[in-house]
């Protein structure tokens, strides 16, 4: 991977990044409710095109959007490419929204990653994951049960 990776926007064939979307998303039923509504970005290598991380951004309406899914390979993960992403994202959807919205599981790692991109508290999803999810999702060897919401002002 070289040191200026470029970001895509993809529009066809968003499945052939599933491996990815799947690491920020382990069940493809869910990330199937959102990925063709949704804008899909690819961060790859300028040289040889590997893609390395996605995101998936949707409209919510009222001048909303909502980081749906963001996942960075794992030999890419810790090295900035997350957080180089999201604010490639809020520049992105400046111009057309007001708020960024991210939901995500009570994983101490997950919450300061969004934290430390500007996002704030929001709200809280009761039981989401347990509901919505046909086995249980455990991250840093805690199950995870309700969705917090954080937001950013763009």
């Amino acid at each position: 991977m070289n040191d200026s990776p470029e970001i895509c926007l993809v529009s066809s064939d968003k499945k052939r990044y599933l491996s990815l979307l799947l690491l920020a998303d382990e069940q493809e039923s869910m990330i199937d409710r959102y990925l063709e509504r949704g804008d899909l970005y690819v961060m790859r290598d300028k040289q040889t095109h590997d893609a390395f991380a996605v995101a998936v951004v949707t409209l919510e309406g009222e001048g909303v959007c909502e980081l749906k899914n963001l996942a960075v390979s794992p030999q890419c993960q810790r090295k900035g490419m997350g957080k180089r992403m999201v604010e490639y994202l809020f520049g992105r959807y400046k111009g057309m929204c007001h708020t960024m919205l991210v939901g995500t599981g009570d994983s101490r790692q997950t919450v300061g990653f969004y934290l430390s991109c500007g996002f704030t508290y929001s709200h809280t999803v009761p039981d989401f994951f347990t509901q919505h999810y046909d086995h249980l999702i455990v991250e840093e060897g805690q199950v995870l049960r309700d969705m917090l919401y954080f937001r950013r002002t763009l």
